[in-house]
């Protein structure tokens, strides 16, 4: 009886039955719980993909064992792309808050589950190398979030001018990385590969939409704060 009861409070529409309307519209309190939920989704579950996992694509039957040096290199270099996914899910996620027109702020949200299946990856590719994420990720995740914000409110063509020259600069990185990876790191290599195709559309799709050309010194203050963060997680 207690089970059918607590079921059936969970069911009940959050409408008046006369006006068949919400109580009311939700707040800005709301929005700010939803998103912390989300971010601590995260940043401390595994979600579920939208698409097939790269690796499974894969032979490794064909493929030279992994040394432990080799493992290490190719879990340090997930390591990093999965800080950097958890800082693009804080991006967007800020981005979208802010974008002042709503169908930029949609299109934001779909890109954002496009890296979201990126974090899921590169996190399922560290589970089988038997490492963990970065330490930091609460701290790239809570930095990018504050970024992706303060871009929005800058105004639509400089937040889009953020996410293109991020998405350039990422795609730069996954090029070192497909450089640095062993070759006979294949399910690595998928997952970088396929991430990269994507990122460079995320940057096509930004500039599309008549994203600006940012200053040169801050493209410089972005190189340098990516760098820290690439160098830190590499390791923690």
């Amino acid at each position: 009886m207690i089970a059918r009861w607590e079921s059936a409070s969970y069911d009940y529409p959050m409408t008046d039955k006369h006006t068949d309307k919400q109580f009311r519209t939700p707040t800005l309190s709301d929005r700010v719980i939803g998103e912390l939920d989300r971010a601590l989704n995260n940043i401390f579950c595994k979600q579920v993909s939208s698409r097939e996992y790269p690796a499974t694509a894969t032979n490794e039957s064909e493929a030279a064992p992994l040394s432990s040096a080799q493992k290490r290199t190719s879990a340090g270099l997930m390591r990093v792309n999965h800080a950097g996914e958890m800082a693009a899910q804080a991006l967007y996620q800020g981005q979208s808050l802010t974008a002042r027109d709503p169908k930029l702020a949609d299109k934001l949200k779909h890109a954002s589950i496009e890296e979201s299946d990126h974090l899921n990856w590169c996190r399922n590719r560290l589970e089988e190398l038997g490492e963990r994420p970065s330490v930091f990720d609460p701290l790239w995740y809570a930095g990018s979030f504050a970024i992706g914000m303060a871009a929005g409110i800058a105004g639509d063509r400089w937040n889009l001018g953020f996410l293109a020259e991020t998405e350039h600069q990422v795609v730069r990185h996954l090029d070192s990385h497909l450089q640095r990876l062993p070759e006979n790191d294949t399910r690595s290599r998928a997952i970088v590969g396929q991430m990269k195709i994507d990122e460079q559309g995320h940057a096509e799709l930004a500039e599309g939409l008549g994203a600006a050309d940012l200053p040169q010194p801050v493209k410089q203050i972005m190189k340098l704060t990516s760098k820290v963060m690439t160098s830190v997680a590499e390791k923690l």
